[in-house]
């Protein structure tokens, strides 16, 4: 397996070695300890339908059997809503026990604010050894705040009928050939791309990508770290992501439009056939899979690397991504919070959860359960990869991330300008 950098400081790292609550009580927050030492822990995750939220109770379940007088309350939140929610709760002081985390600036923002847990001396051994590096992304200055569940790089998921259809051969390298697959799609009736752009974030992966295919590795590293785009390259690749949107490649009304949770999202014109591709991380085919008629994985679901932009600087085998894990509260029962951490990164679950939610899962030892061909196809090329580079949101952290994701929906709307991307990023961490 090669090594790769992580475009992050040290702090921020996501994984170098491979691998996407308030209570159901009155009160939201805070673990409770009852009569006879009884512990309830709040859990909060993002799964609200299907095998993914089946996979938490049975999780849940499991452990309140291993772990007799522990209960495990749930509550299960929209993807979109989670941040919001989560960031009230944690300033009010009501926050859930387990709270999901991306790792990068929002998770360190928790910890400069004395919010989290920390984890170091509670990760057991054999959990330390099977996710290796991955315990990097959940990292700040030196100790460990997180446990990871899955590793999700970046890409074009795409139906494979629709592109033999259409007569295109392969899979687009450079911008042009992704633009002549946008006309060859076109031709045959259906919407090129999807993209779910009310929620700002999926919107806003497009000038990531632009971005980390126009910019050199040292500029990534220079201006992610410094949380300043002073290099031209960044004005450049919203200039080349305007120009690409000039063609109208994503579907009508793309700006209203859900990423997951319905037919009607993105994932959803995917998965019922609506659209021929759409970028995304390594959660979507099982999020494309809850929302196929029969609820099974798409079997025409291909992916492949976003394409090479024209004179960019950028290494074209570069990859963009994440680290999906769980965070305990700071006044979390610390031993029963973290155990609970450790119990579902054992490699039974983790398959489990490679399975439940059809990605990549974190532990190492878990991924031979990895079998759909377009997550395999992920894992090919992420172990090809020069260097994996942080969602830029997620590194940048809420405030200045958000501001870079409504940049790049603005221009995308025709109300903002490339130029006014940059200004946004940089006004805003000039803010702190």
């Amino acid at each position: 397996m090669n090594t790769r950098r992580l475009l992050v400081p040290t702090a921020l790292l996501m994984a170098t070695a491979l691998l996407a609550a308030c209570s159901s009580g009155g009160d939201t927050g805070g673990g409770s300890e009852g009569e006879g030492g009884d512990v309830t822990l709040t859990f909060w995750h993002n799964s609200t339908t299907g095998p993914g939220k089946e996979y938490w109770d049975e999780t849940a379940t499991q452990f309140e059997d291993a772990n007799p007088g522990v209960t495990v309350e749930i509550q299960s939140i929209q993807n979109e809503d989670m941040d919001g929610k989560l960031q009230t709760a944690l300033n009010s002081g009501d926050a859930p026990d387990i709270f999901m985390a991306r790792g990068g600036g929002k998770l360190a923002d928790i910890v400069e604010a004395g919010q989290a847990l920390d984890l170091t001396d509670l990760i057991a051994d054999d959990v330390e050894a099977a996710v290796g590096g991955t315990l990097n992304a959940f990292s700040i200055d030196g100790k460990v705040y997180g446990m990871p569940t899955s590793v999700l790089p970046g890409g074009i998921y795409y139906n494979k009928a629709m592109f033999e259809q259409a007569g295109i051969e392969g899979t687009p390298e450079t911008m042009a050939e992704l633009e002549d697959a946008v006309a060859k799609i076109k031709a045959i009736g259906v919407e090129p791309i999807a993209l779910g752009g009310k929620a700002a974030w999926p919107a806003a992966h497009w000038y990531y990508f632009f971005a980390l295919r126009t910019c050199s590795q040292e500029a990534m590293e220079t201006d992610g770290a410094a949380v300043k785009f002073e290099d031209p390259c960044w004005t450049k690749a919203a200039e080349e992501l305007q120009a690409f949107a000039a063609v109208e490649p994503f579907h009508e009304g793309f700006l209203t439009t859900d990423a997951q949770g319905s037919a009607a999202s993105s994932a959803g014109m995917i998965a019922n056939e609506q659209a021929a591709m759409e970028l995304m991380g390594a959660w979507n085919p099982g999020v494309i899979a809850d929302l196929t008629p029969d609820k099974k994985p798409m079997e025409d679901l291909g992916w492949f690397p976003f394409p090479a932009v024209e004179d960019g600087e950028g290494d074209p085998s570069a990859m963009m991504g994440g680290v999906d894990g769980y965070a305990c509260s700071a006044d979390a029962p610390a031993e029963e919070c973290a155990a609970f951490l450790n119990f579902f990164m054992s490699k039974e679950r983790q398959e489990a959860y490679a399975e439940a939610f059809v990605t990549l899962p974190a532990s190492q030892e878990a991924q031979g359960v990895v079998t759909d061909p377009a997550l395999l196809d992920v894992l090919a090329a992420y172990n090809d990869a020069a260097y994996v580079q942080v969602w830029l949101d997620t590194q940048f952290g809420q405030n200045v991330g958000n501001a870079l994701n409504a940049g790049v929906v603005e221009m995308l709307a025709g109300s903002g300008t490339p130029e006014g991307i940059v200004t946004a990023v940089n006004d805003a961490a000039a803010k702190g």
